[in-house]
């Protein structure tokens, strides 16, 4: 049993490490380093493009459960999310190049997985042929060549929307007579670094945001943003308050120098376990870089500021999932080719390396001749491949929520809700895990 797998990011390296484990061989296609996307830089896999952070570890909150899931799967991101974790609070935050180095270790260590660094721009690539399945886990930046042949396969354009990426600050430039460590409302032991804003300060701040030169999409494009991940100026153009009560919200948190909360407040999350470089949280952006550098040294404590990385904005594809794919992720229109990751219409780190994961379950099952069906709707997995299967007038990518999940029966106070969710899931994931997966 053979299969191939285009693309070497979360969803195509979980997807992989899932079929070895099942004795299934794998030859993982990565055209990096002979070709890198606008927001690639790195040869490793797995490399974090955006935020190092993998959100919430609650596991009261869906994508908390999420993780529990895939860890309980036999997850090779969770693993080696956990072993470069730096302190982020609740969150679940990576030294991102150790995180991209442990998992390129790892797949190269598997001794039924073949590396071949080499670009696949078609579907019909020679190198495709004979295999018992293929998988495009190519990611939201697949290359123009095969983002094209694949709209030809589905027979459609590939939907698409636009996803910016955050600054990284030097921690050496930052003005620690003004910005504090704190977490909020004091849990973890300050694991972010906080640049507080008064009023005026604040005002000002949303009007140099807002008359700053931006990156303009190319004419033939219509600009789409993901709603979980809009530029802060796109924020700001919604009203003068949004980013007070959005990504620059102060509550929580408590100035050590005043004794007061601040009006607003800038949160940067550590890179690295060194901590010698903070991203600035919710700060993904389409300004043109000198506007970054000119509007975000306004902010206080960042005066000097040097910028390790700028923000950028690139296309992200995806295609049409309720029109296109199978509820195995198997293209409709191409039979024995499947689809893995953001490309299917999930949204994030986690979702996407759970997208992965669960065709890499699934495809080993079927490989040695049985079906393992689906997780159940109540659980933060089967949610997600829910979504994917929708039938959504207009489909949109989504992260895991608890909305994905069926309603819960009667009637329930708001302040429950959250816990009556995880625990539902939790007994429907355990369920189904013991029967099909231990």
């Amino acid at each position: 049993m053979r299969v191939g797998i285009v693309g070497a990011g979360l969803a195509g390296c979980e997807c992989a490490m899932a079929l070895a484990r099942a004795d299934v061989d794998v030859t993982l296609f990565e055209m990096k380093p002979t070709t890198f996307s606008p927001a690639h830089a790195s040869e490793h896999l797995a490399e974090l493009v955006c935020s190092n952070s993998f959100r919430s570890d609650d596991p009261l909150s869906a994508v908390g459960l999420l993780k529990l899931e895939m860890a309980e799967a036999g997850s090779l991101v969770m693993d080696a999310a956990r072993r470069t974790a730096i302190p982020a609070g609740k969150a679940l935050a990576v030294d991102r190049d150790l995180f991209s180095r442990e998992i390129t270790t790892r797949i190269t260590a598997q001794p039924r997985i073949r590396l071949e660094r080499r670009e696949i721009q078609s579907l019909d690539d020679p190198a495709l042929a004979g295999l018992d399945a293929v998988v495009l886990a190519a990611g939201p930046l697949a290359s123009d060549a095969l983002a094209a042949d694949l709209a030809r396969a589905i027979g459609q354009q590939s939907l698409y929307f636009y996803d910016a990426i955050a600054p990284i600050v030097d921690a050496a430039s930052v003005d620690y007579d003004v910005a504090f460590f704190a977490s909020r409302y004091e849990e973890g032991e300050g694991d972010y670094l906080n640049c507080p804003m008064d009023e005026a300060a604040y005002r000002r701040f949303v009007a140099d945001l807002l008359a700053a030169d931006k990156v303009q999409p190319r004419e033939f494009e219509k600009e789409l943003h993901f709603e979980g991940c809009l530029p802060i100026e796109a924020m700001a153009q919604r009203g003068e308050m949004t980013l007070a009560f959005g990504p620059l919200k102060p509550v929580g948190l408590t100035d050590p120098r005043t004794g007061r909360r601040p009006f607003a407040v800038i949160q940067l999350r550590p890179e690295n376990a060194a901590r010698t470089a903070y991203n600035m949280v919710g700060f993904q952006t389409k300004l043109t870089y000198p506007e970054q550098q000119r509007v975000f040294r306004t902010i206080p404590g960042l005066a000097h500021a040097e910028f390790l990385r700028l923000g950028s904005i690139h296309r992200n594809t995806f295609v049409d999932a309720p029109k296109t794919l199978s509820p195995t992720l198997e293209l409709l229109a191409r039979p024995g080719v499947f689809l893995a990751g953001q490309i299917t219409g999930v949204e994030g780190y986690v979702e996407s390396a759970a997208c992965g994961l669960w065709l890499g379950l699934s495809l080993a099952a079927r490989l040695h001749g049985r079906e393992l069906p689906p997780p159940p709707p109540e659980s933060a997995l089967g949610a997600l491949l829910r979504h994917l299967g929708a039938d959504a007038k207009h489909f949109q990518p989504s992260n895991v929520n608890f909305g994905l999940s069926p309603e819960l029966p009667g009637r329930n106070k708001k302040a429950s809700r959250k816990a009556l969710y995880a625990a539902r899931a939790r007994d429907a994931w355990t369920a189904w895990k013991d029967q099909y997966l231990d």
